[in-house]
């Protein structure tokens, strides 16, 4: 997702941060009233959070072109603190590509990049586009987009340093050999770089070049799925599938305005880089052929021509190691339905031991071993219940084509295993102490219900003024509403505001719900919060941009808004 015009804070709900080939990808997939209300998850500079997250990486991803315009994708490392932001338009880093890397003479003052921060471990990653100011000894970027993405499809590995030493030649050919086409259909990872707009030169790409209001620049991206999801053919064309996502469609909408792709395969337990540029073609539609295997999570399949390869080995100081099996082993100790769409599963250690202890707002990656799937199908859920308790909670909507939340609801009972990895997540209720609002929609609710556990605990009586505000449809999908209302019966700080945007015959006003219709940006000012009130929002993609972009355009800062997505939209 990338554009010439920086993103203002004025920006309205009838104008789009997408070009055009995003939003024929949105139509195409049938999400396009996304795209009125996505602005404000797009930043034409990058939050706090994001430069904390930038400065501690060890590596950063990025995508660019070459001499002739075609796309590659590159891994730049360096020693700690090699990544800085002077300020919240300026990325800086002490690196710049290996003399080996097809971008080595590419990146010069002027042309755009992509850069996509990852921390595999935890699985955070926030990605950034902007143009590249300086490439003398430290290469400085002004940013033009800043936005996060959820942790979906990341396989967690931790990271090592080893000596470095002169790496071997690199390997150049037109099409993939035995022993890389055997790598790839290996792989759990990779990434991949895309283009918007016409650069078909270098010069084409410099500020001076450029049409006014052009719409151009490069986009990193990360791709992950289990063992072998990328296919190699017999020709050498490479089968991606395509997995539910944030439904921005900015990789799939850069295919469609130009067809020219760059792959990057890290070996991680080597340090080699395998770069790979090429042609695209989306398949909207695909058809079990035969002799093609079928993946039934893939929405659709992006299948590559190579046509140039850059093969690296020990490229790279860094080393990473996976933990193949996750470390915990969790029984289901009770299963709760929670409204007519939404069902808890109370998670205990098998032994009676103590579990990891999570910060209210975090998640849990459980690893689920479903009939017909190949290899585990890995989804994160928000704990929904109280981080003082001995068990955790997670409280899962079901989803009419939701592979994992299906197969919770119908095939998970009391007494059944579930493997997990320790909670995780930088949504959290801030270290700031002043006024709060925790906002939710739908299934939202679960982190901040754990929220509301963890303020009540600590405060009960005393402390700031908290509103909790939730909306739902109404009392039918209205979930916790009785462990609500026990919660604010215990604290005399807090608010609740419950919003049934349409309520049933049989539904109370003032006692399940306080007010009819939708959940708006001026009812939240209403609260009389504050200039000094924290808003913590949680709910559907459209929910989010249109509350947290109404709140900027009335005044509130950026940085006193913090949000969190969930499910495919995530």
């Amino acid at each position: 997702m990338t554009r010439e015009t920086m993103l203002s804070q004025e920006t309205t709900l009838q104008e789009t941060p997408f070009h055009q080939g995003e939003l024929e990808a949105q139509r195409r997939a049938g999400v396009e009233s996304l795209a009125s209300s996505a602005g404000s998850f797009i930043r034409d500079h990058m939050p706090e959070q994001h430069r904390e997250f930038f400065a501690q990486l060890p590596f950063i991803v990025m995508a660019a072109g070459d001499a002739r315009g075609r796309p590659w994708v590159t891994l730049l490392e360096g020693d700690e603190g090699f990544i800085e932001t002077p300020d919240a338009r300026t990325l800086a880093m002490a690196a710049e590509p290996d003399a080996r890397d097809p971008l080595a003479s590419a990146i010069v003052a002027g042309v755009d990049v992509g850069l996509l921060g990852i921390e595999l471990a935890t699985r955070r990653r926030n990605r950034l586009n902007g143009v590249v100011r300086s490439a003398q000894g430290r290469l400085v970027v002004e940013v033009q987009q800043s936005f996060g993405n959820c942790p979906q499809y990341i396989r967690e590995r931790e990271w090592r340093r080893v000596e470095f030493v002169a790496a071997p030649d690199a390997a150049v050919s037109e099409r993939l050999d035995s022993g890389q086409r055997a790598r790839i259909a290996a792989a759990d990872t990779f990434f991949i770089g895309s283009v918007s707009g016409s650069v078909s030169d270098p010069g084409s790409a410099h500020d001076s070049d450029r049409e006014p209001g052009a719409s151009r620049g490069y986009d990193a991206s990360h791709r992950g799925g289990e063992p072998g999801f990328v296919q190699v053919t017999e020709n050498g064309t490479l089968r991606i599938p395509d997995y539910a996502g944030n439904n921005f469609f900015n990789t799939l909408g850069n295919l469609i305005q130009d067809p020219r792709v760059g792959l990057l395969f890290v070996d991680f337990e080597t340090g080699g880089l395998l770069q790979i540029t090429g042609r695209a073609r989306i398949d909207w539609a695909p058809q079990e052929s035969q002799g093609e295997s079928r993946d039934p999570n893939a929405k659709r399949w992006i299948e590559v021509s190579v046509e140039q390869v850059v093969d690296r080995p020990a490229a790279l100081a860094l080393r990473w190691r996976r933990e193949d099996e996750a470390p915990l082993r969790l029984t289901v100790v009770d299963k709760v339905a929670e409204s007519d769409q939404i069902t808890s599963f109370y998670l205990a250690e098998p032994e009676g031991g103590a579990l990891p202890p999570f910060q209210a707002g975090q998640y849990l990656a459980v690893e689920l071993d479903i009939p017909q799937q190949s290899g585990r199908v890995s989804r994160s859920y928000s704990l929904s219940g109280s981080p003082a308790e001995e068990t955790y909670r997670i409280s899962v909507k079901r989803e009419e084509r939701g592979t994992a939340s299906r197969f919770l609801h119908d095939g998970i009972a009391v007494g059944d295993a579930i493997a997990a990895r320790p909670p995780a997540g930088e949504f959290v209720l801030p270290s700031r102490r002043g006024p709060l609002v925790l906002i939710s929609a739908g299934v939202g609710i679960t982190p901040m219900l754990a929220m509301l556990h963890a303020v009540v605990a600590e405060a009960e009586n005393e402390g700031p003024p908290v509103w909790f505000v939730h909306a739902t449809r109404n009392g039918g999908t209205h979930a916790f509403q009785a462990e609500v209302g026990a919660l604010l019966a215990k604290a005399g700080n807090v608010t609740r505001r419950i919003f049934y945007s349409a309520p049933r015959p049989n539904d109370t006003a003032g006692v399940d719900y306080d007010t009819e219709g939708r959940l708006t940006p001026d009812d939240l000012l209403k609260l009389g919060a504050g200039a000094d009130a924290s808003y913590l929002l949680c709910g559907p993609a459209r929910f989010l941009a249109e509350i947290s972009a109404g709140l900027e355009a009335r005044g509130v800062a950026a940085d006193r808004i913090d949000f969190e997505t969930f499910g495919p939209a995530g």
